[in-house]
């Protein structure tokens, strides 16, 4: 398939763009900026489906009032160790970073905490919120469910979603970072090979008629497979059973508003963090350093580079990309410019 041009964009440009986008559509400050930054590392770590391609998305839900700025968020503790919060429809990103900061206050005192987060906006990569949080000592867990994009093991119809997971450590140096979908690939990055004009990994999908393509186009009509067959599936269906318990939100083909520019949103989120000082357990990351460095030092199988630990690469795109620059399609550059130069003018005609 052709491959589009790319264009280099300095992640302070990407950043400047979202923000002033955002608040010309009446985000706050606090608001455009954690928004932002969600979108500017998810395309940082390389996980163009959770960058800035979603801002057209965001500015026709917050048009259509489906994400609403300045929304009050509720969270309430349910139990000592339990946090029950109603984003209010807002910035799933603001949302989150407030929740972060509670748990991880909560946990220093009980040892562990739970939130579950119903009513807000897509919350970006969950990697950034789950190292953040191992970085500071912590071990933590996320949790979220998405529209039905996985058809389950055995069918052919969408009716899972991609429901990623999180799970960071601390690990002396860097700490351990696990984020993955439990498709095979996530819709976003479905649509990010459309944009390139890549095809997809064979096994990542089908199309409408159950048989196997990497075609992101065909892809689109049929549904993401699960990762691992069967005990991806059953990982997925777990997460989707999990989640929608927790935070009172719907499931299968009624989870919807991260997508679309036409639904409230129904997904819900699931954040973890557990206190190892708190909970009375042995100073452990120097000795889950050792093991990584043992893992990473062990002999490469034939063909192999050698073996790299989960959020290793990620860092290290993340590295290069703060000093090369963020690759985008030129024509989805285009297209936020021009977002943006319409935002400005629909400002200025109200002012």
């Amino acid at each position: 398939m052709h491959v589009p041009g790319l264009v280099k964009i300095d992640a302070a440009q990407e950043r400047e763009l979202i923000v002033d986008v955002l608040r010309q559509l009446g985000a706050s400050a606090d608001e455009a900026s954690e928004q932002a930054s969600a979108l500017v590392e998810g395309d940082l770590r390389g996980r163009h489906s959770h960058g800035v391609q979603r801002l057209p998305v965001i500015v026709e839900r917050l048009r259509a009032g489906l994400i609403r700025p300045g929304a009050s968020h509720h969270a309430t503790w349910t139990a000592e160790a339990m946090l029950s919060v109603d984003g209010g429809f807002g910035f799933g990103a603001h949302v989150a970073r407030r929740v972060v900061e509670m748990i991880s206050e909560r946990a220093a005192r009980t040892g562990l905490a739970a939130a579950a987060i119903r009513n807000a906006s897509h919350l970006g990569m969950l990697a950034p919120y789950v190292e953040y949080l191992a970085t500071n000592g912590l071990v933590a867990l996320a949790f979220t469910t998405s529209e039905a994009l996985v058809h389950p093991w055995g069918g052919r119809v969408a009716l899972v979603g991609t429901n990623p997971v999180a799970i960071a450590l601390p690990a002396g140096g860097e700490p351990f970072v696990m984020d993955m979908a439990t498709g095979a690939i996530s819709k976003g990055e479905v649509i990010a090979r459309r944009l390139r004009g890549q095809d997809l990994p064979p096994g990542a999908a089908v199309d409408a008629e159950g048989r196997p393509t990497v075609d992101p186009v065909a892809a689109d009509r049929g549904a993401i497979s699960p990762f691992g067959g069967s005990k991806g599936f059953a990982l997925g269906l777990a997460i989707e059973l999990l989640v929608a318990a927790l935070t009172e939100t719907e499931l299968g083909q009624r989870v919807r508003g991260t997508l679309d520019v036409t639904d409230p949103v129904t997904k819900g989120d699931v954040l973890m963090v557990f206190d190892p000082v708190a909970c009375g357990v042995q100073p452990f990351s120097e000795r889950l350093g050792a093991y990584l460095r043992e893992l990473r030092d062990s002999p490469p199988a034939p063909g192999s580079q050698g073996v790299t630990i989960p959020g290793d690469r990620m860092r290290a795109e993340r590295r290069r990309r703060l000093r090369e620059g963020i690759p985008l399609p030129e024509g989805l550059w285009r297209e936020l410019v021009a977002l943006r130069e319409g935002v400005d003018r629909e400002a200025s005609a109200r002012a």
